[in-house]
């Protein structure tokens, strides 16, 4: 998730990338005007201990479950009701359905819940969120190549700008108005002419983000034992773990998945980083913001039940795999994403010299 962040931060950046000197003032510009060029400027978590009834085995939150699950069992019950906001996500449709997906897939595979919970980080990751980040990078391609064009637009329609205040006596702060307005006009018309708006570019956080709190709500309310969840499925994940996290329904008291994750998602950031060869001063920030959250996530994910952090983790692993896949030059051939001047034919061996580079030598 935190690579799609960082990209986000990109979007906004390239959204009105002019060099500075376009952006000086409008004095001094000397170019030749060419008569076949028409005007520019002109056209162009909170548990509470109530509880509820038990829902009518006809209800959603049962469908799919075997009837081994249906028997008569104690039941762990920890919170229903509630008028949070916290509560009504978890008690919301996505959510119950994403328990169905997790139920239906564990149930379909007979894996053990830990590797179950992986193999269907793997498969949400790659059938939803692959294809919405290759989508991401042609559109970010194609916002870098047109740079180069906004740029001489830009050029021309300052020294339009600059005669037209010289005819009608405007101001500095006049021209400096007509050119932004002209010149987002110009910029628009080449997003839509190129079809690479950056509003698309964020399609993969918007699915994204929802699908991530939707699996670990899931997973949560699976580990907890709501009352629309069978206690067979707790004390399954209560027993479905490995190594040393042998129960998915609490935290990770060694802190091994919660430093892991924050350690993988310090790492991402630092890959997004170290490609770029330059960054303004709001991905600096937006840089640093990630850093600071990936920290936070730590004490988070020792707070949480074992099967919420090893689907953090085993995410943010697949994220990883992803973003390194997307700067394969062979990869990116086959998914068809347009070249652009940031793209390196030996992105992995750049990547590690830059590393060795800032934090080795």
């Amino acid at each position: 998730m935190w690579n799609n962040i960082g990209r986000l931060s990109t979007m906004t950046w390239l959204k009105l990338s002019i060099p500075g000197s376009l952006r000086s003032g409008f004095h001094g510009v000397q170019m030749t005007r060419n008569p076949q060029v028409r005007c520019i400027s002109q056209g162009v978590f909170r548990t509470d201990s109530k509880s509820r009834p038990a829902p009518s085995l006809s209800s959603r939150s049962v469908m799919f479950v075997p009837a081994l699950y249906l028997q008569q069992c104690s039941m762990r019950r920890v919170s229903s009701t509630g008028s949070g906001w916290y509560q009504s996500v978890a008690d919301s449709a996505p959510v119950h359905f994403t328990e169905q997906l997790l139920i239906s897939s564990q149930q379909t595979t007979m894996l053990p819940w830990w590797a179950g919970i992986i193999c269907t980080t793997l498969v949400l990751r790659t059938v939803v969120t692959l294809p919405l980040a290759v989508y991401q990078a042609a559109i970010i391609a194609k916002i870098e190549a047109l740079q180069k064009e906004i740029a001489e637009l830009a050029q021309r329609l300052r020294y339009e700008i600059s005669i037209r205040a010289k005819e009608k006596g405007w101001s500095e702060k006049m021209c400096r108005y007509h050119f932004k307005k002209n010149l987002r006009r110009i910029v628009s018309e080449l997003y839509v002419r190129d079809n690479c708006h950056p509003f698309k570019a964020s399609l993969l956080i918007w699915v994204q983000l929802p699908m991530w709190v939707s699996v670990s709500l899931a997973l949560r309310n699976i580990s907890v034992g709501l009352e629309h969840i069978p206690s067979g499925l707790q004390h399954e994940l209560a027993t479905g773990g490995t190594l040393w996290f042998p129960d998915l329904t609490v935290p990770d008291s060694t802190w091994i998945i919660p430093v892991s994750l924050g350690l993988i998602n310090l790492l991402i950031t630092e890959v997004y980083a170290l490609s770029k060869l330059e960054q303004s001063k709001f991905q600096k920030y937006v840089t640093n913001f990630i850093r600071g959250l990936s920290l936070v996530m730590i004490p988070l994910a020792a707070t949480v039940p074992s099967s919420m952090a090893l689907y953090w983790f085993s995410s943010s692993c697949i994220g990883l795999g992803h973003n390194l896949l997307l700067r394969s030059p062979r990869f990116r051939a086959l998914c068809r994403i347009p070249s652009s001047h940031s793209d390196s034919h030996t992105p992995y061996r750049d990547i590690t010299a830059a590393f060795m580079a800032k934090y080795i030598k």
